[in-house]
């Protein structure tokens, strides 16, 4: 069964979990595939500025599959060696297709976000929480630890301090205290959610897609980057952009006093 469904708005891509009847739960074997391939179709099509990624019912992931795990099959079947190949093979590439996109994502949470819904959630470059979402890493209960990269994650989004008192004691927090912790950018009606989250994406579709995508490229390495580092690459970045069509045309909308048309070029 399919993951996700992909809509088009213009320069936006919507991508929504249609296991409703499971709390979008993931993953099946098949979904490490599924979400690289539809990843590697946005990063190869310059039209797309933005991506949203939301949940179907009343979850936006409940994470990993319990009776799967219970029963030993599919992901968790098999010996330590099969489970940790199968971890690498569908998990991480899930994760590191989803951290890989070259545009901004939002990521819409509806509903609970836990484990690897959580850390699925965490991957936004912003993130917006109706006020029903809750957010947990509940791994510890489960006699597991985050097999998803959330150790690396979720300090960087919420700290350390933070992270560690979701980790061990295995707790969920709700919006509002998610919104307080920097989890998410804000929390929004319930009702009100897409339309709050497509407001800021078509606010970023308008941008210039190539200053985009470098953008981001540049906010991500400094995560880790040094200083110097990431002046070097701001440096090459912005004489390409310089170059650019987009870059005349944005120069001259500001000084016309009109928006920017942008072209890619």
């Amino acid at each position: 069964m399919a993951l996700i469904e992909e809509k088009r708005e213009g320069g936006i891509v919507i991508w929504t979990f249609v296991r409703p009847e499971r709390l979008n739960a993931l993953p099946d074997l098949t979904d490490g595939d599924e979400v690289a391939n539809l990843c590697e179709r946005v990063n190869a099509d310059p039209s797309v500025r933005c991506v949203v990624l939301t949940g179907e019912g009343r979850a936006f992931s409940a994470g990993g599959d319990l009776k799967a795990m219970k029963e030993r099959r599919d992901l968790f079947a098999g010996s330590g060696a099969e489970i940790r190949e199968r971890y690498r093979r569908v998990v991480h590439r899930i994760v590191r297709s989803l951290y890989g996109l070259e545009v901004p994502l939002i990521t819409a949470v509806n509903g609970p976000a836990m484990g690897l819904g959580c850390d699925i959630a965490g991957l936004g470059d912003i993130r917006i929480a109706s006020d029903r979402a809750s957010f947990g890493i509940p791994f510890m209960k489960l006699g597991i630890i985050p097999g998803d990269g959330g150790s690396w994650l979720l300090p960087r989004n919420v700290g350390y301090n933070r992270a560690a008192e979701l980790l061990f004691t295995a707790r969920s927090i709700d919006a509002a205290t998610a919104d307080q912790w920097g989890l998410v950018n804000r929390v929004v009606t319930h009702d009100t959610l897409m339309d709050e989250a497509m407001t800021t994406a078509r606010q970023i579709a308008a941008q210039p897609p190539q200053a985009l995508r470098m953008g981001k490229t540049l906010l991500r390495q400094g995560r880790d980057a040094n200083f110097d580092q990431v002046l070097e690459m701001s440096a090459a970045m912005q004489a390409l952009a310089h170059l650019t069509d987009d870059h005349i045309e944005g120069v001259t909308a500001v000084l016309e006093k009109r928006p920017g048309e942008f072209s890619g070029q």
